[in-house]
């Protein structure tokens, strides 16, 4: 008697929940993904052979270049309440709308007699604008003392946690500029602070 022979079937694979998730995936790194903070200025960093990874907050970056030091801040509640902090010392009304520009705005090196005309600059002209640099001096005007220690306590109030501190300087830089960086720090008892670099090539 002959076998009877099954109809074989293609096997269908419902690939809506698949895709789904994937998109779903997709989305989340675009959202969560932090875009690369792009310097004011062009600085050759030293390079090294550690890897440590820059905290996304609690941090705050130095850049020195050119003979001009660049501040910035990772998180934008501190920003704005440095921002605050700076007004107050500097007798200096900021609106509302200016510290919500301000909590965007990453790295930069003005006076700050010259940050409300900054912040009324359109972010795309921000980037071509020239800018002289925080006041570093050791004696008479060092905005730049001030600028860290009204981010270290906005920091502290804010997320309680002590602010970490970074130098981003160029290779090239001379080294007394890099001196009164590390003065300044070390003025308000900041021994301990971070040197980036990037990675040396085997």
């Amino acid at each position: 008697m002959p076998r009877v022979k099954v109809a074989r079937k293609s096997t269908a694979i419902d690939m809506t929940a698949m895709c789904d998730v994937a998109f779903l995936l997709l989305t989340f790194f675009i959202l969560s993904a932090k875009p690369k903070t792009q310097d004011p200025l062009k600085a050759q960093i030293p390079a090294a052979t550690s890897i440590t990874t820059i905290p996304e907050t609690d941090f705050s970056t130095l850049l020195v270049a050119n003979q001009k030091v660049f501040f910035n801040v990772e998180s934008g509640d501190v920003r704005k309440k440095t921002l605050e902090l700076m007004g107050l010392k500097y007798k200096i009304n900021f609106t509302p709308e200016e510290m919500n520009e301000f909590a965007n705005v990453e790295y930069f090196g003005v006076d700050i007699s010259q940050l409300k005309q900054f912040l009324a600059l359109d972010p795309k002209d921000r980037a071509t604008v020239p800018q002289n640099g925080i006041p570093v001096d050791t004696t008479d005007n060092n905005q730049l003392y001030d600028w860290v220690h009204s981010a270290r306590i906005a920091n502290t109030a804010l997320h309680n946690k002590d602010l970490k501190i970074g130098i981003k300087g160029d290779s090239q830089e001379e080294y007394p500029e890099i001196q009164k960086v590390i003065a300044t720090l070390q003025k308000q008892r900041v021994n301990r602070f971070n040197l980036i670099t990037s990675l040396k090539n085997k």
